[in-house]
C-alpha cells in the first residue's frame, strides 16, 4: 500500500446490490484504505455495463475499476470490459472453472479475453492455476463479517451440524457427502436467513461439518464457523491450500478425506473434549487474526496497488490519447 503520507488509490468499486451473503464490512474495509467510489448495481445495471458507464461513470477519474459482479452477467460483456482501463475483478467463484459443471473452463475463457485485467481470486490453488494460464491472478482468501459473527459463549446443543446450501447443482458433491455422513452419525443439516439467525445457528454447533468436496478451495462457511467457535471439520482441499491458509489438521481444524476418517477423528475428540476445545480456540484465533473482513479489505486494497498490464484492446490507446470516454 502507499505509505502513510501518500495519497490513497482512487478506485471505482462496483458490487452486487442484491446478494445473500452480507459483505458490507468487507466493502467498508476496502473503502477505508482507498479513495473509494462504491456503488451497488442491480441486476439490470449489471447486465448492461456499457449503458451504466455511459450514463454514470467517467473512467479517467479512477486509478482502478474494481468489479465484484455476477459472473454470468460479465460473460456477455467481454468486449466492453476489455476496453476498460485499469480493470480488476474480485472473484469468489472461480473454483467452478476446474469443477464439473456449467462453468467449467468458462472463467479461463473469460480472462483470456481480458488480458490486462487483474483477478483477485479466493483460492490459492485456483490462483496458481490461473497464473499458469497467463492470468494476472492474486490470491485473496474468503473470510467472515467480524461485526456479525463471533463466539457468543453459549451452550452448544447441536453436536454435529451444517448450515448452508445443498440444492444447487454445483453443490451436488457436497450434498452427497453430507448424506453419507448423516447415514452414520446424527448430523443436523439446515438453512437459515442471513444475519442474526445464521450467527445464532453457528453458535449452537459443536462440530461444524463442512463438505466442500472437490472444490479446490474452502468456502466462506469454513471461516465463519471457525470465528463462531465451532470445531471446524472440513473436507481436505490439499497441502498447498492448507499451507497458504495456516490450516493445521487436529490443531486448528479437523481435516478428512472420507467418512471413516471423519468419524474416527470425531470419536477421538469426543473422548478428549479438552482437545476439541483447544482446536476450536485455535481455529477461532486464526480466523480473528487473518480472515475477518477488516483484514481482508486491507489485503484487497494492497493487491490493487501494483501496476497492471498494459491494455492493448483495439482502439483503447487511441481513445486514451484523445481523452474520450469508453
Amino acid at each position: 500500500m502507499p505509505s502513510a503520507g501518500s495519497a490513497k488509490l482512487k478506485i471505482l468499486f462496483l458490487v452486487q446490490k442484491d446478494q445473500r451473503i452480507i459483505l458490507d464490512r468487507l466493502y467498508e474495509s476496502v473503502a477505508a484504505r482507498t479513495e473509494c467510489d462504491l456503488r451497488w448495481l442491480d441486476s439490470g445495471e449489471q447486465a448492461n455495463l456499457r449503458r451504466y458507464f455511459d450514463a454514470n461513470i467517467e473512467t479517467g477519474r479512477y486509478a482502478r475499476v474494481v468489479l465484484f459482479l455476477r459472473f454470468k452477467k460479465e460473460l456477455r460483456q467481454r468486449l466492453f470490459m476489455r476496453g476498460l482501463s485499469n480493470l480488476v475483478l474480485l472473484e469468489h467463484d472461480a473454483w467452478q472453472n476446474y469443477f464439473p459443471g456449467k462453468y467449467r473452463g468458462k472463467f479461463s475463457a473469460h480472462y483470456r479475453q481480458l488480458p490486462a485485467a487483474r483477478v483477485l481470486c479466493s483460492g490459492f490453488q485456483v490462483a496458481e492455476k490461473l497464473r499458469a494460464e497467463g492470468v494476472d491472478a492474486v490470491f485473496v482468501p474468503k473470510g467472515y463479517d467480524q461485526a456479525l459473527l463471533a463466539n457468543r459463549g453459549r451452550a452448544r446443543d447441536i453436536a454435529l451440524g451444517f448450515v448452508g446450501s445443498v440444492g444447487n447443482d454445483a453443490y451436488r458433491r457436497r450434498r452427497a457427502m453430507l448424506d453419507a455422513i448423516r447415514a452414520r452419525a446424527p448430523l443436523t443439516v439446515t438453512r437459515t436467513a442471513s444475519g442474526t439467525e445464521y450467527a445464532d445457528a453457528l453458535n449452537r454447533i459443536r462440530f461444524f461439518i463442512s463438505a466442500d468436496v472437490g472444490m479446490g478451495e474452502y468456502m466462506v462457511k469454513n471461516f465463519e464457523a471457525m470465528a463462531c467457535g465451532c470445531v471446524l471439520c472440513a473436507w481436505d482441499q490439499g497441502e498447498a491450500e492448507n499451507r497458504a491458509l495456516g490450516f493445521r489438521d487436529m490443531e486448528n481444524l479437523v481435516l478428512y478425506r472420507d467418512v471413516d476418517e471423519l468419524l474416527a477423528k470425531l470419536s477421538a475428540l469426543r473422548a478428549a473434549p479438552e482437545r476439541a476445545d483447544a482446536i476450536a480456540a485455535a481455529g477461532q484465533a486464526l480466523a480473528e487474526r487473518a480472515y475477518s473482513f477488516a483484514r481482508l479489505g486491507a489485503r484487497i486494497a494492497e493487491a490493487l496497488v501494483p501496476p497492471l498490464r498494459l491494455n492493448s484492446a483495439p482502439g483503447f490507446l487511441e481513445r486514451m490519447r484523445m481523452g474520450l470516454r469508453l
